[in-house]
């Protein structure tokens, strides 16, 4: 093979590789952003879904409260930890302007009711059927927490189960109004 053809044939593979790169590089940013990327100080998103008891809530109607906004699933087990803690702690801070929404994604009505029931859930729990507002709120690994201040400006994106009460308790105060 002569010198000419050998350059050609390695321009062509540099060319191919960058050109993979470059492409490589788009498709990333741009499934990013429509996943979303959220982070501290973003507004949240704002969303329609409906709770177990066919409540409508939307996030804008929060306007002025803090809100503990919770992704989860039943067969999580970092969820199933933290639930209890959350529940005592809503309860303490539900006249404090501090508001839970727990939104179940990827479960059926009826295994998230029964969830519910078994760990006497009294915060509204929202299902993502769609999983539109889990892809707004880019949620990847679950639970997935998101403390949403009165001006509905994110505080904090906590993603790993909430072990501790008094963790729990310190995300409700960085929202308190």
């Amino acid at each position: 093979m002569d010198k000419k053809k050998k350059r050609l044939i390695m321009r062509s593979v540099i060319l191919a590789i960058l050109l993979m790169a470059v492409g490589y590089t788009l498709y990333t940013n741009l499934t990013k952003e429509a996943r979303g990327s959220l982070q501290k100080g973003d507004s949240a998103p704002d969303f329609v879904l409906t709770d177990l008891s066919g409540e409508e809530h939307q996030l804008s109607d929060y306007k002025g409260k803090g809100v503990f906004l919770n992704f989860w699933g039943t067969w999580c087990a970092p969820c199933k930890e933290e639930m209890p803690h959350m529940e005592t702690v809503s309860k303490e801070y539900k006249d404090k302007g501090v508001e839970v929404l727990a939104v179940n994604v990827g479960d059926s009505e009826l295994q998230t009711k029964k969830f519910a029931e078994q760990y006497g859930l009294t915060f509204p729990i929202a299902l993502d059927t769609s999983k539109e507002v889990e892809n707004a709120y880019g949620v990847t690994n679950l639970p997935a927490t998101f403390m949403i201040n009165s001006e509905g400006k994110i505080e904090d994106i906590v993603v790993g189960g909430l072990t501790k009460e008094e963790q729990v308790r310190a995300l409700f105060e960085k929202v308190k109004p």
